[in-house]
């Protein structure tokens, strides 16, 4: 196990009678799960057509378990990183709580079963796109990237990208131009996302091995690229509203949030010494995720809006 990263120490058997159920979740990073299911919805929601309310909640549990497969295997490949890092040191398998050995059955487990579900029970386009993130996920980003480039996060980041497409795709077996922003959306969001967080906790990505942009180019560097990517994002953000699948109060939804991050990012980039840079990179890592959540509730929120007044026979044309 050395040779893929994983130290022989941590490969000692699990504590089998600490063990618990909340382990197990714990091993499928539910706050990323959280994330994943609620773009994917909304991906599945703005979809033309209509999925039947049993074949939709199918297809979200899939997508679900498929995202707790992906966090469970790279929680197996990057024991070794997590163990040295104090963020992540306290996972169940640096503790002893699960051995590696398991968290990889478990993994495998609720990927082969989560695709195929969704394959067989939905539809194979999304079977097929989930498998595609459950694979780039940990091939790409947790084996190939992560260990070896600064831009681990920039192209790993397509990883966390994939669900609204396959949320589009379980409701009409298709990938669309529409589902393809929602894709960029998230994938221009996750560059400053993190590089927010490893700029104040740099020492532990150091410490830990891993290439982040701040460890390989430093704090300036990564400061600049924030404010870049965070720019770009703000375009990007905006294009539901040109293609129409967002309306005027996304629009402005877009523009109010949007005008909101790059003052913090520039916030970032303008302070730069102790603790007041840490708050800077801080509060922009915290506002970036409501900031992700607004976009994508906003439009869930016109969608389902949209839907009632069609069901209810009312045209606003």
């Amino acid at each position: 196990m050395a040779e893929l990263g994983i130290p022989l120490s941590s490969t000692r058997p699990a504590n089998l009678v600490g063990a618990s159920v909340a382990d197990f979740i714990a091993l499928m990073k539910p706050r990323v799960m959280s994330l994943v299911v609620f773009t994917a919805f909304t991906g599945m929601m703005l979809a033309p057509g209509h999925l039947d309310p049993i074949l939709a909640s199918i297809a979200m549990l899939c997508i679900a378990v498929g995202a707790g497969a992906s966090g469970a295997l790279n929680m197996w490949y990057d024991a070794d990183i997590d163990a040295r890092m104090q963020r992540t040191a306290a996972r169940p398998i640096p503790r002893g709580a699960i051995s590696p050995q398991e968290a990889l059955t478990f993994g495998v487990i609720l990927a082969i079963g989560s695709v195929t579900t969704l394959g067989l029970v939905v539809n194979w386009v999304a079977g097929g796109l989930l498998a595609l993130t459950i694979a780039f996920y940990l091939f790409v980003y947790t084996i190939w990237l992560k260990r070896k480039t600064p831009q681990n996060i920039v192209i790993g980041g397509a990883a966390g990208a994939f669900p609204p497409m396959i949320g589009w795709a379980a409701a009409t077996g298709a990938i669309s131009l529409e589902s393809i922003v929602l894709f960029l959306i998230i994938f221009m969001w996750t560059p400053p996302h993190f590089w927010a967080l490893a700029l104040y906790r740099a020492r532990d990505y150091e410490r830990a091995g891993v290439p982040m942009l701040p460890v390989v180019a430093g704090a300036d560097e990564t400061r600049k690229q924030i404010v870049i990517y965070s720019a770009l994002l703000v375009m990007v953000a905006f294009l539901p509203a040109l293609l129409q699948l967002g309306g005027s109060i996304y629009a402005l939804s877009a523009i109010v949030a949007g005008g909101i991050l790059l003052s913090l990012a520039l916030a970032v980039h303008r302070v730069r010494e102790g603790r007041a840079a840490d708050r800077a990179a801080r509060r922009l890592f915290a506002y970036s995720i409501v900031y992700l959540f607004v976009l994508f509730a906003v439009l869930l929120l016109e969608a389902a809006f949209g839907r009632y007044l069609s069901l209810s026979g009312v045209s606003l044309t």
